[in-house]
C-alpha cells in the first residue's frame, strides 16, 4: 500500500459510508417488516423515532458517496507520478486489476445514491412517510454494491506497488494500436459521433422541455437521460477530448481534469452526472404522483428535476461546444 493523504481519505470515506449503510440497513429491514403508520403500538413508535435519525444519517452517507467518485479519480490522478508509464489517472487505475472495476462501481453507486436522495426528499414531503418502504427497499439493494465497492477499493489501494510499469493513456485510449473498450471508443469516427451527440442531445433536451411544460413523456425523458449520459461519455473519448487537447490522437477522458487543462473536465463531468441523476429521478417519482399525501408537492418536484436535468445537460453541451469552437484543432 502507498501511504498518501488522498489514499487514506478515500479509504476512510469508503469505510465510513459502508458502515453507515450496513447500520441503516439493519433498521431498514425492521421497517420493511413491521412499519404500519396506522398502528399506535410501541414498536411503531420506536420505528418512527428511528427513521428520522436513520434518514439523516443516510443523507450524509450518500452525499459522501457522491463525493467519493470525484475523490477517487482525483487520487488516481495525484498518484500518477509514482508509477512508471502513468501520465494521468488512466495509468494509475491500471496499476492492478481492481482500479477500473472500482471506478465502474463508483459510477453505478453514484447514480443509485442520487436516486435514493431524490426518493428520500420526496418521502419527507409527505406527512405519513408514504415512500418509506420504497426507499428502504432501495437501500437494501444499494448496500451490497457499496460494500463490494469498499472491498474492491481496499484491494486496489492495498495492492499498489510503486515498481509496477503501467500503460499510459495514449496506449489505453489509442485509436490505432491498443485493444479494449477504450481503444474501441477512441476509434469511432469523430464527425459521425459529433452528429450523433448533438442530435441525441437535441432530442433529450426537447423531451425534457416537453415534459416540463406538458407533464407528458416523463418515462421517455428518464430513459433518454440515461442514454444521453452514455452517449456523452463516449463522445468525450471520441471527439470532445481532441478539441480540448488540440491533438487529433489524444482521446483520454482523464487528462482533462488536470491543472494544465484548467480542470475543464470537472465542468463537464459534474453537470453530466447531475443531469442523469435528475433525469432518472423524474422516472423514479412519476409512479407516486397519485399518493394522497404527495399530490400537492410531487408534480412540482418532478418538474424541478426535469428542468434541472435539462439545464445541466445544456451546461455540459455549452462547455463542450465552447471547447470545440475555440480550439486551435481543425479536424
Amino acid at each position: 500500500m502507498i501511504l498518501h493523504p488522498t489514499v487514506i481519505a478515500n479509504l476512510l470515506a469508503s469505510y465510513i459510508c459502508s458502515f453507515m449503510l450496513v447500520y441503516a440497513s439493519y433498521y431498514g429491514a425492521q421497517i420493511l417488516r413491521h412499519w404500519n403508520i396506522a398502528s399506535g403500538d410501541e414498536l411503531q413508535l420506536v420505528l418512527e423515532r428511528k427513521t428520522y435519525l436513520i434518514s439523516t444519517l443516510l443523507i450524509y452517507a450518500f452525499a459522501l458517496q457522491l463525493l467519493s467518485l470525484f475523490l477517487y479519480i482525483f487520487t488516481a490522478d495525484t498518484l500518477c507520478p509514482l508509477f512508471v508509464g502513468a501520465m494521468c489517472a488512466a495509468g494509475t487505475l491500471n496499476v492492478n486489476a481492481f482500479g477500473y472495476p472500482t471506478l465502474v462501481l463508483k459510477i453505478m453507486n453514484f447514480l443509485l445514491a442520487g436516486l435514493w436522495l431524490v426518493l428520500n426528499y420526496a418521502d419527507n414531503k409527505g406527512y405519513d412517510y408514504p415512500l418509506i418502504k420504497k426507499k428502504y427497499l432501495l437501500l437494501a439493494l444499494i448496500t451490497p454494491f457499496i460494500v463490494l465497492e469498499t472491498i474492491l477499493e481496499s484491494a486496489y489501494f492495498f495492492d499498489m506497488q510503486a515498481d509496477v510499469i503501467v500503460s499510459c493513456c495514449g496506449s489505453l485510449f489509442s485509436d490505432e494500436h491498443a485493444a479494449g473498450l477504450g481503444s474501441e471508443i477512441a476509434s469511432l469516427p469523430e464527425k459521425p459521433m459529433m452528429w450523433v451527440f448533438y442530435l441525441a442531445m437535441l432530442i433529450t433536451l426537447s423531451s425534457g422541455l416537453f415534459f416540463y411544460f406538458s407533464g407528458k413523456g416523463g418515462y421517455l425523458f428518464a430513459g433518454l437521460s440515461v442514454l444521453m449520459f452514455i452517449v456523452s461519455l463516449v463522445s468525450i473519448v471520441s471527439f470532445i477530448s481532441l478539441y480540448i487537447y488540440e491533438l487529433p490522437t489524444h482521446h483520454c477522458p482523464f487528462c482533462i481534469i488536470m491543472e494544465e487543462y484548467g480542470y475543464i473536465g470537472y465542468l463537464l463531468y459534474i453537470p453530466l452526472f447531475g443531469a442523469v441523476v435528475a433525469g432518472m429521478g423524474v422516472g423514479t417519482l412519476i409512479p407516486f404522483r397519485k399518493v394522497e399525501s404527495l399530490k400537492q408537492v410531487l408534480d412540482g418536484l418532478i418538474g424541478k428535476l426535469a428542468l434541472s436535468s435539462v439545464v445541466l445537460f445544456g451546461m455540459f453541451t455549452l462547455v463542450a461546444t465552447y471547447q470545440i469552437i475555440f480550439s486551435n484543432l481543425i479536424m
